[in-house]
């Protein structure tokens, strides 16, 4: 069993179904909002890994409407761009222990703390109908849509 910090999208369904994952699998799970984080630079990076484009949330709107080219920035710009719209970070930023990380592989997570065997796939898609058919981001929850205006998913 492990302490699971888990930022996340107050909402997401897809965020709902990791920390499910998680919890079946014995785990305890401590849920904050990713958007009402008081982010600095160096502490979002240390959840950050791999190339730069691995650190957005390829399902925000400003990434799906080129808006932000994620493949294209230097690491300080993105961090710089992170900070200023949550909404771009990758999810769930997880930590367990010292040990940080982004997004939810499941297989990493498996070796790392351990996923109850046999457990259906669970990925960072969103799992929301509209957002496939429509390329329509989710509904931003009520408390960020003050606070990081004009941005969404």
């Amino acid at each position: 069993m492990a302490n699971v910090l888990f930022f996340e999208k107050p909402g997401c369904a897809g965020n709902a179904r990791q920390k499910a994952l998680l919890i079946a699998s014995g785990h305890v799970v401590e849920a904050r909002s990713l958007l009402a984080e008081p982010w600095t630079q160096e502490e979002l990076l240390k959840y950050l890994q791999g190339p730069v484009g691995e650190w957005f949330n390829r399902s925000a709107r400003r990434v799906k409407s080129g808006d932000v080219d994620p493949d294209s920035l230097m690491p300080s710009d993105a961090l710089a761009l992170l900070i200023s719209d949550p909404l771009l970070i990758r999810r769930p930023l997880l930590q367990v222990g010292d040990r940080r990380s982004v997004g939810f592989d499941q297989d990493d997570i498996a070796a790392w703390i351990g996923l109850s065997l046999g457990a259906k796939p669970v990925t960072e898609a969103c799992a929301h109908r509209h957002e496939v058919e429509a390329r329509r981001a989710c509904p931003e929850p009520a408390d960020a849509a003050a606070k990081w205006e004009g941005a969404s998913t």
